[in-house]
C-alpha cells in the first residue's frame, strides 16, 4: 500500500481528497496546509508520493518540493494545482517534481497518474503537456543557436592552450611546438580574441569547461 501525503491550504479540499484516496486504497499518513508542515511530516513519515499544492501561504509549492527531496530523497512529488502557467510548469520540473496534474482532473486519471508515479514514472496533465513540448522545443532551439555561436579553435590552439594550462611559458611552448616564441603569442592573442577573453587564464578555465583540454 502507497504512503501518501496530502497538502492543500483549503480544508475542505484536503479532506475531500483524503477520503477519496483512502477509499481507492492509499494510505494517506497525514495532511498538511502550509509548506513547513508539509516539510515536517515529509520528514517525520518519509511518505512515498506527496500531493502538493502549488500557491500556499508561506514557501511556495516549488520550494517545498526541494526542502521535502532534500530530506526525504525517495519521496516522490507531485503537484496538484490550478496554475496553467508554463513558467510553474519549468519551476516544478526544475525543482524535482515527478508530476504536474491540474486539479479539475478526474479522480480516476489521479490514481493513475499516482500508480504510473509510484512505478516510477512521470506525469503531467494532457492541458500542460503540450506547453512542455513548446518549452522543450524553445529550450533544443536556444541550444543550438548557442552551439552555432560557439567560437572554433583550431588544434594548434587548443594545443597551445593545453600546454599554458600545464604552467608552460611562451618560450617552453615554442620550444616544444618548434615554432617561435611571437607565434606562440599571436596564437594565444587569437585564441583571446575569438573567445571574448581578457587573460590566459580565463581562456583555460574556458578549455577546460568545454572539455576541449584537460589538467595533468
Amino acid at each position: 500500500m502507497k504512503r501518501l501525503l496530502v497538502v492543500d491550504d483549503v480544508p475542505l479540499f484536503r479532506a475531500g481528497l483524503t477520503a477519496a484516496l483512502e477509499r481507492a486504497g492509499y494510505d494517506v499518513v497525514g495532511e498538511a496546509g502550509d509548506g513547513e508542515g508539509a516539510v515536517a511530516l515529509a520528514e517525520s513519515e518519509q511518505p512515498d508520493i506527496v500531493l502538493l499544492d502549488l500557491l500556499m501561504p508561506g514557501m511556495s509549492g516549488v520550494e517545498v518540493v526541494e526542502k521535502i527531496l532534500a530530506i526525504a530523497p525517495k519521496t516522490s512529488v507531485v503537484l496538484l494545482t490550478g496554475s496553467e502557467s508554463e513558467e510553474d510548469l519549468v519551476a516544478a520540473i526544475k525543482g524535482g517534481a515527478r508530476g504536474y496534474i491540474l486539479k479539475d482532473m478526474p479522480f480516476d486519471d489521479l490514481v493513475a497518474v499516482i500508480d504510473n508515479i509510484a512505478d516510477g514514472g512521470a506525469s503531467v496533465s494532457p492541458a500542460m503537456a503540450g506547453k512542455l513540448f513548446d518549452v522543450t522545443r524553445q529550450l533544443l532551439r536556444h541550444q543550438e543557436l548557442v552551439s552555432a555561436r560557439r567560437p572554433t579553435l583550431t588544434g594548434r590552439e587548443i594545443e597551445v592552450l593545453g600546454l599554458v594550462a600545464n604552467g608552460r611559458t611562451s618560450r617552453q611552448i615554442g620550444d616544444l611546438l618548434y615554432i617561435s616564441e611571437n607565434t606562440v603569442k599571436n596564437h594565444i592573442r587569437n585564441i583571446l580574441d575569438k573567445l571574448g577573453l581578457h587573460s590566459r587564464n580565463e581562456a583555460v578555465l574556458y578549455a577546460v569547461r568545454e572539455n576541449l583540454i584537460s589538467l595533468n
